[in-house]
């Protein structure tokens, strides 16, 4: 067993650009441990991840605000406070807050991470998918 207290988190940083597009706080919950690493992060209004994939896939648990995730099979769904997202192995994707809130998820991201080219603002702007109550 391996607990980390909230208080000997390792480490917070605004991040911006590299594989962000706008401002957010990352909070490194857990450095890499057997392949799996786990980061909770704050989004500003519009601010996103660029498009990346998971080696062995990602699990993000939506903790306050509301944001959107968008696969290039799904497209984009909302997401709101309380909801889990499965991400499968190498599904690429992207993830951050709504244009008019914030976002706070966990993300346990389970093998490499592969990032690639930033989300444009016509790709985030797109329609959201009808009936996103339910992220599945």
């Amino acid at each position: 067993m391996k607990l980390i207290h909230g208080t000997n988190q390792h480490g917070t940083g605004i991040k911006s650009g590299s594989q962000f597009t706008g401002t957010v706080h990352s909070y490194l919950t857990m450095p890499a441990t057997d392949n799996v690493v786990i980061n909770t992060v704050n989004f500003t209004p519009g601010a996103r991840t660029y498009w990346h994939q998971h080696e062995h896939g990602q699990i993000l648990q939506v903790l306050a605000g509301e944001g959107v995730v968008c696969t290039d099979a799904d497209g984009i769904r909302r997401l709101r406070a309380g909801d889990t997202v499965w991400c499968p192995p190498g599904e690429r994707h992207w993830h951050g807050a709504a244009a008019d809130s914030f976002m706070v998820h966990t993300a346990i991201s389970l093998g490499q991470t592969s990032w690639a080219e930033p989300v444009t603002q016509e790709e985030y702007e797109a329609p959201k998918a009808e009936g996103d109550a339910d992220v599945q």
